[in-house]
């Protein structure tokens, strides 16, 4: 059993995506080739937004909105602890500092009770992450960006698809980032990313960011990143994106099957009744995490933990004095989330084994 059957994906699309792959390699404009433009066109009208400027990875998308946005040291950026060390690691990258705020106990998003709290004078910038897939709760924390005059971006590097309130993901706020990475749930076949914005000034200050700071060729008006998208992502993924809404939707049955199933047996993932979650991971919580997942483990039933530790109990950011006991709701997750295999392509056979074992081990 596969934890994410990419494998069962390629086969589905195998001859769209080899006949995008053999478009790009006959051409040989393996650099901004022209299938780059033509998906950031596809995915700002998915999104809807007026730019999308795609990038090498989704963590090269949110350096280069901090750096086109003149994030520097002295600034503050509030974001959560309870996420992937990438949202964290660009803002160290450009010399501010992190601000961590404790999540919500239920969606494990951040709490926008405690951005309120968290805000200084030297805060710059929100950075919500839409985590496992649900959005963040972007009409509170927009308000307030917006009374404290902050610029509010959206990690989604995880939710690509979603909804919040009828809008996608990535078009929630000032500007988002996502992610390519082929786990996620609009895959490439290596890492990939793109940055989304309504405004076109800095849109153009991306592009230019992105090719290292290039305005005319070899005059280079900043620092830039080496930071393009391959044309062969951008040619895999617009082979993929055709099929990209009926996959939620396939995401939409298995998240729903297992809900089904194990109510009243695990706390089970807590999506808002204004959102609609891609499930880029279905995650449960449990007490007893490490006998279980050995035990499925010993079944041969894969899984995964996002994430086993909070980003302030990371050593790269010791220096920031947070407490090992600071946020405890994030550390409270932190030892009881538990990732079940979740992809388009489960098979309820499948699904049903997972269920079947886990419900065995918590009985």
């Amino acid at each position: 059993m596969q934890f994410i059957d990419l494998k069962a994906q390629y086969r589905a699309y195998q001859t769209a995506i080899d006949a995008a792959i053999q478009e790009v390699m006959h051409s040989a404009q393996f650099i901004n080739g022209p299938q780059v433009a033509q998906l950031e066109q596809a995915l700002a009208r998915f999104v809807g937004v007026d730019h999308a400027v795609g990038f090498s990875s989704g963590t090269d998308a949110l350096l280069a909105l901090l750096m086109a946005r003149g994030i520097a040291p002295g600034d503050e950026v509030i974001t959560t602890p309870f996420t992937f060390i990438a949202t964290a690691e660009v803002i160290r990258l450009v010399g501010a500092k992190p601000v961590f705020v404790d999540v919500d106990p239920d969606t494990l998003n951040i709490d926008p009770d405690g951005v309120a709290e968290a805000i200084t004078p030297r805060s710059k910038m929100i950075l919500p992450v839409s985590l496992y897939g649900q959005c963040a709760d972007f009409g509170r924390l927009n308000a307030i960006a917006d009374q404290h005059g902050l610029w509010c971006v959206e990690d989604g590097c995880q939710s690509f698809g979603a909804l919040y309130r009828g809008q996608r993901s990535c078009g929630l706020s000032d500007a988002a980032a996502t992610s390519f990475f082929p786990a996620k749930p609009l895959g490439g076949s290596g890492d990939g990313g793109m940055a989304f914005t309504h405004d076109a000034a800095l849109a153009e200050r991306l592009r230019v960011i992105r090719e290292h700071g290039q305005v005319a060729r070899y005059q280079h008006a900043v620092l830039g990143l080496n930071g393009r998208l391959d044309t062969l992502q951008a040619a895999i993924l617009l082979a993929k994106l055709p099929h990209f809404e009926a996959e939620i939707a396939a995401r939409q049955q298995v998240a729903q099957r297992y809900m089904s199933r194990l109510a009243g047996r695990v706390r089970l993932p807590v999506i808002r009744p204004d959102t609609q979650s891609v499930f880029a991971q279905f995650t449960i919580r449990v007490a007893n995490r490490d006998a279980v997942q050995k035990a499925l483990a010993a079944r041969g039933i894969p899984t995964a933990v996002h994430y086993p530790a909070p980003l302030h109990q990371q050593a790269v950011f010791a220096d920031l004095g947070y407490a090992a006991a600071a946020f405890p709701a994030a550390n409270q997750a932190a030892a009881e989330v538990l990732s079940l295999p979740m992809h388009p392509f489960l098979s309820n056979a499948d699904q049903d084994q997972v269920i079947d074992a886990l419900l065995e081990q918590l009985a």
